[in-house]
């Protein structure tokens, strides 16, 4: 597949092979781009600025209405695309097309929504006269760096806004799965885009990244990933905006009066989706100590029914990590508890890029497993005698998205929504629940801004004011 630069499709001699982590075989070839095919497709963002900013809203919104529609149309072409390219089952693919029809929609629906307020100019002395208001502009250019783990809605969700918001953006994918996001530009292009607003650029970060994040052209990096990435991209970025949804360390409290069955089940879906590979997946189950035993009991039970395999049979329910590599990491992280004193309660084995959904007990603290990023389907599960201890062990890492709690008792969840240091808390869910209107980011090391289409159009808009000093 070609990638798009300004609206063209073009290859290049050097080329990335794109490969299914679960057989290893080559799916398809994407370009290996450079630094100069960085900076031509900023200089066609420039071009496509122009035309963006002065196209009206009803239009953006027509064009980013008409996109949704025609991945509908291809549904199924765009979930085995992903299911292909990456970790995700096709049934967990399936729902990651919804939701990107879903994002595609709200921009179109936000894009109407940019809205100001009048300024009362005669609240200081010597304004009497004075009228006004401001109202919301575009940034200009945006450069757009993706993930491999959802990789075409988190693509949606910084294309979307910033067409919403009238800006051009350029889009360097994951380099291990970027035929999703240049299926998406493919619909964006044909529902009446104007190419230079938009470019997906493939190609390796070591090679190409500087030259999108150091281009004083560009006036925003929206960026998801890991912490050491986006401290390398910090360093380098200069004026302009930055937005960073990082990692996580996701924390859930299960406490003795909740719906055990349902946590249970609730915990094991966000512990296991797309193989753990997931910033919001459940990583530290808190569990009260009356019900900690026949908790770990249930979820062990139903950990052990996941069938594992080849990601397009329909009764799948985990798929492979994005490498062996990646697999092989875990398997050493999971090692290293082991000796520490953890036990595994199942799991631990590994196949190739396929690690089977782990769960572990009595583990140490200050191991990579507990205290790190996982991003893994491996899970830790304690016991707590209290509440407020199950808050503070929460706390205690540098990450903070989302967190959750299952309990029936209205103040105790009050209690968790406020002392728990995170962006989100779900209450009798997992932590891995998220609606894509909803403003979406962390606090500590989980990032910076917030995403979710409206917050994300505040990021990518910036306000004008207008004052008139009339006559008396």
């Amino acid at each position: 597949m070609k990638m798009i630069i300004g609206g063209k499709w073009v290859d290049k001699e050097g080329k990335i092979e794109v490969r299914d982590p679960y057989t290893n075989e080559v799916i398809d070839t994407v370009p290996r781009g450079t630094a100069d095919d960085v900076k031509q497709a900023i200089t066609e963002a420039v071009e496509g600025f122009k035309i963006l900013k002065k196209m009206p809203a009803y239009k953006r919104s027509e064009i980013l209405w008409k996109a949704a529609e025609i991945i509908e149309s291809r549904s199924e072409e765009f979930a085995r695309i992903i299911a292909l390219e990456g970790s995700k089952t096709i049934r967990e693919a399936r729902k990651e097309v919804y939701r990107c029809t879903v994002t595609l929609k709200i921009s179109a629906e936000e894009a109407k929504r940019i809205l100001g307020e009048t300024i009362t100019f005669d609240q200081a002395i010597g304004s009497e006269n004075r009228r006004g208001y401001y109202y919301r502009v575009p940034i200009g250019v945006i450069g757009a760096i993706t993930p491999f783990n959802d990789p075409l809605n988190l693509v949606a969700h910084k294309v979307g806004p910033a067409i919403a918001g009238g800006n051009a953006i350029v889009v360097k994918p994951a380099t291990v799965t970027p035929l999703s996001a240049l299926k998406l530009g493919e619909a964006l292009l044909e529902a009446g885009l104007p190419p230079q607003a938009l470019s997906v650029v493939t190609g390796y970060g070591s090679e190409i990244g500087d030259a999108l994040v150091t281009d004083p052209r560009i006036r925003m990096i929206s960026f998801t990933g890991g912490l050491e990435a986006a401290r390398r991209i910090l360093a380098k970025a200069g004026l302009k905006k930055i937005g960073m949804e990082l990692g996580s360390n996701s924390p859930v409290i299960v406490l003795a009066d909740c719906d055990l069955d349902k946590a249970v089940e609730s915990c094991v879906s966000g512990a296991f989706w797309a193989a753990g590979q997931n910033c919001l997946g459940v990583q530290r189950i808190y569990v009260e100590e009356p019900i900690y035993d026949e908790f770990v009991k249930k979820f062990v039970e139903r950990t052990k029914k996941y069938k594992v395999g080849p990601k397009l049979d329909e009764d799948c329910d985990m798929g492979p990590m994005i490498t062996e590599e990646e697999a092989k990491r875990i398997e050493q992280w999971v090692e290293e508890a082991i000796k520490a004193g953890a036990k595994v309660e199942c799991g631990h084995k590994r196949d190739g890029a396929v690690y089977w959904p782990t769960v572990l007990t009595n583990v140490p603290e200050n191991v990579k497993v507990s205290c790190d990023e996982v991003f893994a389907p491996v899970v830790s599960i304690y016991p707590v005698k209290t509440l407020e201890e199950a808050i503070e062990k929460s706390n205690a890492v540098d990450y903070g998205l989302h967190a959750a709690i299952f309990t029936k008792d209205i103040n105790k969840a009050f209690k968790a929504i406020e002392e728990l240091d995170v962006g989100g808390v779900m209450i009798n869910d997992s932590t891995d629940y998220r609606m894509d209107a909803m403003p979406f980011g962390g606090v500590k090391n989980s990032g910076l801004g917030r995403e979710g289409i409206k917050f994300a159009l505040l990021e990518m808009t910036e306000p004008k004011v207008v004052c008139f000093n009339l006559d008396s």
